[in-house]
């Protein structure tokens, strides 16, 4: 395989501060363009994915950042603002106003910890269920639609295809937040038993 050294004009060391390490330095080239395509693959499924959300979300005069407070709020009951924070990794300026919306129009509640009074552990109202619900909705019909048979040749190994885009999916988060994400998304698979 061709490695390829990839550095901005004006940066003279070989690896970007403002880049994990791994992806500062040697970048490999893919064949025929095979990543382009992938990358633009993404582009478009990611703009199709959230875009059927976007249209229900107009309708409250909430956008993405709305949808992503809710997601998390929703599947983790009682998750707290610090742990939402280092979810979404947005500021808290950013979140409060959001949460100002949600909490205001009904879709969220903020409750006090229990064992810390300090900490304010956040909920979904049964309004901010039935619009999770809602929003997921469509979500989950384009991913069943896109695993279910993806290529329409009727092929019926679903769970591989499930394994092999969870694989892709958890390939492309930072190495070093993998297993934080996996706890997170553990704790949710627990709840459901």
């Amino acid at each position: 395989m061709t490695r390829v050294m990839t550095r901005p004009a004006g940066i003279e060391d070989e690896t970007r501060p403002d880049l994990p390490q791994d992806l500062s330095q040697e970048v490999p080239t893919a064949p025929a363009g095979d990543s382009d395509d992938l990358i633009e693959l993404l582009f478009f499924a990611y703009r199709d994915f959230v875009g059927d959300p976007d249209r229900i979300l107009a309708e409250y005069g909430f956008g993405r950042a709305h949808h992503r407070v809710l997601h998390f709020v929703d599947r983790y009951p009682g998750l707290t603002i610090a742990e939402l924070l280092d979810i979404l990794r947005i500021t808290k300026q950013s979140l409060n106003r959001v949460l100002k919306d949600l909490i205001d129009q009904g879709y969220v509640e903020q409750r006090t910890g229990t064992s810390d009074r300090r900490q304010r552990l956040l909920f979904c109202t049964p309004s901010g269920r039935a619009l999770t619900a809602d929003l997921t909705r469509v979500q989950v019909r384009r991913v069943v639609r896109a695993v279910e048979d993806p290529a329409g040749d009727g092929r019926a190994d679903r769970e591989a295809r499930i394994a092999s885009a969870q694989g892709f999916l958890m390939a492309m988060i930072e190495p070093g937040d993998r297993a934080a994400i996996r706890r997170l998304m553990a704790r949710r698979a627990a709840g459901r038993t």
